[in-house]
């Protein structure tokens, strides 16, 4: 952290994933890459000089263009409302990173991958996926995904092309409405869930878990239960306030 710097940043593109969830295209100075799974410290000030940051996971692959931001608005939080609701294309922000080491996946890693996000967790989960069909990797991978509803998805209509590239899976599960005809899940993700859902500790995957605490909590204590190795599983969790 000692070696990194604020840098500026423009926003080249924004649009909305859901309702509550939007998504920054950013030109970054001196932009050298990043890792899927890595994160950034984004920095705004006000006119009065008062300042704030928060970290927000990088959703775009190593393969694109500059870096790419999704952030869910926390409606009490200092930043996020303002990267949602305000931000527009041509604005500039500050951003310093990339950070982080331990959470992350590239193709030379292998597999087979398992990801679990719940909500907003999806975003680096969805850098590794992305890097996994740019990159050309043939890692087995599979996502399991839990959102209270459809339209609460983020990227659902990626997903569902991410998902027909070999080798890649991709299952949901809704927790709180389920529309009619739906063929996934429609509960937490559970022991249960996941006996039924991920692959058998005996394949040892790579597991990666990124969501609210409670639900990074409750999925990795189910994977041990499962007899996954502790050693193999990384987790990133989130408050419920605070971007």
């Amino acid at each position: 952290m000692g070696r990194l710097s604020w840098q500026p940043a423009t926003v080249t593109d924004a649009f909305a994933e859901t309702p509550q969830v939007r998504t920054l295209e950013l030109d970054v100075t001196g932009w050298t890459g990043h890792l899927p799974g890595q994160h950034v410290d984004v920095r705004l000030t006000a006119d009065d000089g008062y300042q704030a940051a928060r970290s927000y996971s990088i959703a775009s692959a190593p393969e694109e263009k500059g870096p790419r931001l999704t952030v869910e608005r926390i409606d009490a939080g200092e930043v996020s409302p303002y990267l949602v609701d305000e931000l527009r294309t041509g604005d500039r922000i500050e951003v310093r990173g990339p950070i982080g080491g331990f959470f992350v996946w590239h193709a030379g890693l292998g597999g087979p991958v398992l990801l679990l996000a719940g909500g907003a967790g999806i975003v680096p989960l969805a850098a590794m996926l992305r890097h996994r069909v740019a990159s050309g990797s043939d890692a087995a991978v599979r996502l399991i995904y839990s959102s209270r509803s459809l339209g609460e998805v983020i990227y659902r209509e990626e997903l569902d092309r991410l998902a027909t590239h070999e080798g890649v899976d991709v299952v949901h599960t809704l927790t709180r409405e389920q529309p009619a005809g739906w063929r996934g899940f429609g509960r937490r993700v559970d022991r249960e869930l996941l006996a039924e859902a991920a692959w058998p500790a005996s394949s040892s995957p790579l597991t990666y878990v990124c969501g609210p605490t409670a639900f990074v909590e409750k999925v990795a204590g189910s994977l041990v239960q499962l007899g996954y190795d502790p050693r193999t599983i990384r987790t990133e969790r989130f408050g419920p306030t605070g971007r």
